[in-house]
């Protein structure tokens, strides 16, 4: 429920003074948030927001596990705190969307609520991003943990004109693919991570682009805003199978020059098949992924982040590759999608 609540029965509580402690010190970290589409937050059974007339109203959810998308040994409290709230605002900046609300529900071990700092640091590093892209926590749930892992929900919701959000399903043979940004600097430090080479960050850079991702919210807009891009994703599982849902969608085959991929520094330091193998399908990137009509005059940036042509859009043939990696050489490959897939 939108307001973080207290649930039906609690045989432990979970810090000394209990969830309604712990509710209050979110609700204070909160505060009221800058969205003029938030009527009513945190406090009551349900919040209210009010979307602008003319908008569709998106709406998007990500889970953050503990021993799957972080590590409390590995990533400081202001990391994981990020990483939380990243993951959903980049599916909004692939639709174009304007954020409007953020709603957390957060499952604690009892010996992680009483740990004052790590909540601390959570949040601050889950409201410091929300305060960069002006997106209110509205609300969500508090609940102890059946297990000795933090359980971490996002809920996005944001708007957009109704009609023209972003979608994956509009490329057409012809157009050209561009992505936002760089490539593989996320799989890059993730691999320092693992190292004991870092992870405790507690500020964010762009060398921490695992730690730290940046969404892409205004390239979103403004690929939206001025018409841009026939199609879009975010490169959440990586290039390669990113690209093969986009193709799915849209009902065709696509080409990439692998000369073409802009490396993360972080990348550049790797060997020359390591690197290709972390931009192509090392995924958390959190780039956007779009598609253009060939006559489109595009900007070198956007959002002030970089754009680069990578490849093109090509009918579907069969028994031809859905995806083909063009190499230097100029020789051929079938790209498999080979990035991040759960349950797989």
């Amino acid at each position: 429920m939108p307001r973080i609540s207290h649930p039906r029965s609690s045989s432990t509580p979970l810090h000394e003074g209990g969830e309604l402690a712990l509710i209050e010190r979110i609700r204070r970290r909160a505060g009221g948030g800058a969205s003029t589409a938030l009527r009513l937050g945190i406090g009551d059974d349900c919040a209210i927001l009010r979307p602008r007339a003319g908008e569709d109203l998106l709406v998007t959810t990500d889970f953050s596990l503990e021993g799957r998308h972080f590590r409390r040994d590995w990533h400081s409290p202001q990391s994981i705190g990020h990483r939380t709230l990243a993951r959903g605002l980049s599916d909004l900046a692939a639709m174009g969307a304007r954020p409007m609300a953020a709603f957390l529900s957060l499952a604690l071990p009892p010996a992680v609520a009483r740990d004052a700092g790590w909540l601390e640091g959570f949040l601050d590093g889950l409201l410091d991003l929300a305060k960069q892209h002006g997106v209110p926590l509205a609300g969500g749930d508090t609940s102890e943990s059946p297990s000795e892992q933090v359980l971490a929900d996002i809920i996005l919701l944001g708007s957009a004109p109704r009609g023209r959000a972003l979608r994956r399903s509009g490329a057409r043979v012809g157009d050209l693919i561009y992505c936002t940004g760089t490539l593989g600097g996320a799989t890059a430090e993730f691999a320092q991570v693992q190292d004991g080479r870092g992870g405790k960050t507690q500020t964010a850079s762009s060398m921490n682009p695992h730690l730290f991702p940046q969404p892409r919210l205004a390239a979103g807009q403004a690929l939206l805003r001025r018409k841009l891009a026939t199609a879009c994703i975010d490169t959440s599982d990586g290039i390669s199978t990113d690209l093969a849902h986009l193709c799915e969608a849209s009902g065709v085959n696509a080409e990439i020059d692998a000369a073409s991929l802009p490396l993360h520094p972080l990348a550049q330091q790797l060997t020359q098949e390591a690197a290709m193998a972390a931009a192509l399908h090392g995924g958390e990137d959190y780039e956007l992924l779009f598609t253009a009509r060939a006559a489109t005059k595009m900007p070198r940036k956007l959002g002030g982040v970089p754009l680069t042509c990578i490849g093109r859009v090509v009918a579907k043939k069969r028994r031809a590759p859905q995806v083909t990696l063009i190499a230097a050489d100029g020789s051929r490959s079938a790209l498999a999608a080979q990035g991040w897939e759960h349950l797989r």
